[in-house]
């Protein structure tokens, strides 16, 4: 027989019932003076009167008993923090705003739970960061530093990225009661969220003037995507993205060398392709020059060894050794 096991709903937001925390506090001390007085009431007339001495007497305990748990239901919170408050097992609100708050002295202030499998350190760090905060949820905004991870990208070509998150707790409810830990789950979701978008676009383009994105060339509008695609991911989790950025790109290093190989080949070509045009240029000018104006009169074979000579000099990476000729031409 197969067990039924069925997940409890996401509770909605609400503000959890509460008053004032300060007449609440100036109330509990005034009670617990009043009863501290009646015990010492009723230990003077346990001489005299027994009885009535005995009743006063227990019921100054009590009362200080019931003060002293009062003080369980008082409040604190600063601004950007929220509480999470459960009573005996139910969802019984949440306080989002600043200021000194009275609830119910039995509820529980919840907060995510550790990590699924982290290291001794990540448990220390853990347990004393809710120690301080008093399983306070923060709402402000912070920062996830995505770790660098090598994917490939859609070409195939395996390549190392990192990214930067941006983001708040919008729904502390949702945060607390929807996932474990929203911080881990946030954390998972940006891998895989990089992960995915990365394989879609290449690294760069080989072939110039193609409007193709890349990661390279596009890299803020890959980040929006990214961006869109990682907010539908956490939405669930009560999470708003503010903004993702990629912070390293570059290729893995088994192919570093062969990619840098070939952008300096690439430029090298290109820096070629701008020679020749030049020299070209040069050269077609000095033969029309030296047409128009007759300071020599060549011959076609004298002119193609003339535009031959003065390409070699225009084009070549070093510098030309001129050689005179003090004979004929021809």
């Amino acid at each position: 027989m197969e067990n039924d096991i069925r997940m409890s709903p996401v509770p909605q937001h609400k503000t959890a019932p509460h008053t004032r925390g300060l007449p609440a506090l100036l109330l509990i001390l005034a009670g617990l003076l009043l009863s501290i007085a009646m015990f010492v009431f009723s230990c003077m007339l346990l001489g005299s009167a027994s009885l009535v001495g005995g009743l006063l007497l227990t019921g100054s305990i009590v009362a200080m008993t019931l003060l002293c748990i009062l003080f369980a239901g008082l409040k604190v919170l600063a601004p950007n923090q929220a509480l999470v408050l459960t009573l005996f097992g139910s969802y019984y609100g949440t306080l989002d705003l600043p200021g000194f708050y009275f609830v119910h002295p039995f509820v529980t202030a919840n907060a995510p739970a550790a990590p699924s499998a982290p290291s001794a350190e990540a448990n220390a760090a853990v347990a004393i960061a809710v120690a301080k905060t008093g399983k306070k949820i923060s709402l402000k905004t912070r920062t996830l530093d995505n770790r660098k991870q090598k994917v490939n990208d859609a070409l195939g070509n395996p390549i190392i990225i990192g990214s930067v998150v941006i983001w708040r707790v919008s729904d502390p409810t949702a945060a607390v009661f929807a996932v474990e830990n929203f911080e881990e789950y946030l954390s998972i979701q940006c891998d895989s969220t990089i992960r995915n978008i990365a394989r879609l676009y290449p690294y760069d383009t080989l072939e110039d003037g193609t409007d193709e994105k890349t990661l390279r060339g596009s890299s803020s509008e890959v980040s929006e995507i990214m961006q869109q695609e990682l907010a539908e991911r956490v939405k669930d989790a009560g999470i708003v993205i503010e903004d993702v950025r990629i912070t390293t790109l570059a290729y893995a290093d088994e192919i570093a060398a062969a990619m840098l190989q070939r952008q300096q080949a690439t430029a090298i070509i290109a820096a070629r392709q701008k020679i020749v045009e030049g020299a070209v240029g040069m050269v077609k000018m000095a033969v029309n020059q030296l047409g128009e104006e007759e300071i020599v009169v060549l011959d076609e074979e004298r002119k193609a060894a003339m535009v031959s000579n003065l390409l070699v000099v225009l084009c070549g990476s070093k510098d030309a050794q001129p050689v005179v000729n003090t004979g004929s031409i021809y």
